[in-house]
């Protein structure tokens, strides 16, 4: 079942983010329909979080989309090359968002590889790896997750937080102490982890 607004409009970011674990991330582009398995995730905690895009209240024509709503896309471009899928989230001009870094591909595997020109187990176990396989670009910031593009499902896949390990974020070193905040959380012994 595809996730609707109110899901993604929850205050409580950091549940989310763990809760996101064990979903079914799919997009559909030009008829080809790719998913995985949501296995890593990175929340942002908008201004009061020095990680965050948004801190101190920051406003870009990039960032615009985190102050809507929850229930958009984000997508940026890492080290100009990467483009980076997160999920927006809680309610209206809270900046917060929730960075996927990591699936377990399952359908259209064929279709990630040849986007990815790999065959192999490093597919989608990282933010980049992940948003090219999928085909997702920063052409699709500010899209909706309510439509037929890319959207979340629910596949009742839940994942227990004994199975859930939570640990500082990745190349956010410029965040001084938020660096260090356990806000990125994983599914303990899965594969498709990204390797760090």
């Amino acid at each position: 079942m595809k996730l609707l607004q109110p899901y993604y409009c929850n205050t409580d970011t950091l549940q989310l983010s763990k809760n996101l674990l064990g979903k079914k991330l799919v997009t559909n582009f030009d008829n080809k329909l790719t998913s995985g398995i949501i296995v890593e995730t990175e929340a942002y905690l908008g201004i009061d979080d020095k990680a965050s895009h948004a801190y101190n209240g920051k406003k870009t024509n990039r960032t615009n989309a985190m102050y809507n709503k929850g229930g958009l896309a984000y997508v940026y471009l890492c080290y100009g090359m990467h483009s980076l899928f997160n999920i927006v989230c809680n309610i209206e001009n809270i900046p917060h968002a929730i960075l996927i870094r990591a699936i377990e591909p399952i359908d259209g595997i064929d279709i990630m590889k040849r986007r990815r020109k790999i065959n192999g187990a490093n597919l989608a176990n990282g933010p980049g790896k992940l948003s090219k396989a999928l085909g997702i670009t920063t052409g699709n910031n500010n899209q909706s997750l309510l439509k037929n593009i890319i959207w979340i499902e629910d596949i009742d896949n839940e994942i227990f937080d004994k199975n859930i390990l939570s640990v500082p974020r990745i190349g956010v070193d410029y965040a001084g102490k938020d660096a260090r905040l356990p806000y990125r959380f994983y599914i303990k012994n899965n594969k498709w982890v990204s390797k760090f």
